[in-house]
Order: structure tokens, then sequence, then C-alpha cells
């Protein structure tokens, strides 16, 4: 059974974020954790905050105790394109250039390892 959560409408391009999103698909809780932690990448804090949720869901919800919560691992990382703020730059000559700032939704879903793989 998966546990997930979803931020919805994060104010980073979904180009950028799927670059960390593809860190830590199919790796092991702790393991994606540390590798946001040393990421410089700004996309890094929003998909962390999304990964701490879905542990929190999976012991909340699944009723896992906090030393089983080491045996979760991502089942599902993806970034989808959310709405886009339009805005406009005002050029020379009484012209308009457009700017478009794209946000995302960012879904982290969580699994207990099998037994075979413990």
């Amino acid at each position: 059974m998966a546990f997930a959560n979803t931020h919805r409408g994060a104010r980073i391009s979904p180009t950028k974020a799927r670059l960390v999103i593809d860190l830590i698909r199919g790796k092991k809780v702790d393991q994606a954790m540390t590798t946001l932690m040393m990421s410089k990448k700004r996309a890094a804090v929003f998909i962390s905050n999304a990964l701490k949720a879905a542990i929190a869901n999976a012991i909340e919800l699944g009723e896992l105790s906090t030393t089983q919560a080491n045996e979760l691992f991502v089942k599902e990382a993806r970034v989808d394109s959310g709405p886009t703020i339009k805005r406009f730059q005002p050029k020379d000559r009484g012209r308009a250039h457009p700017i478009k700032k794209r946000t995302c939704h960012i879904t982290v879903a969580v699994e207990p390892l099998p037994n075979k793989q413990k």
C-alpha cells in the first residue's frame, strides 16, 4: 500500500524540479533524504517537504513506528506542470513582453520494502 503526498502549485518550473526528482526515484527514504539535503538546487526544498509529509502519512495511516519508517522506499515521484502565472514587462516605445511564471505539482509516494529487498 502506497502513501502519497502532493505539493500543488509549487512556485518553480517543472523542468527544474524534474532534475531533482529523478535523483530520488526508487531509492530508500533515508538515502533520498540525504540526497535532497546535499543538493544545491532550490527544488530540493519543495521535494523534501513533500517526502517528509508522505513519510508522516505512512506513519499515521499505516500505523508504522518511526523505526519502520526507514524501511520505506520512494515508489512514485513525479512532477506535473501546474497553472502558469502570466505577467508583462514594459519595454521601449510602449511595447510589452510577456513573462510566464511557471508552477508545478510535486507528487511523492512511499511504500514499505518487500521482504526480499530487506
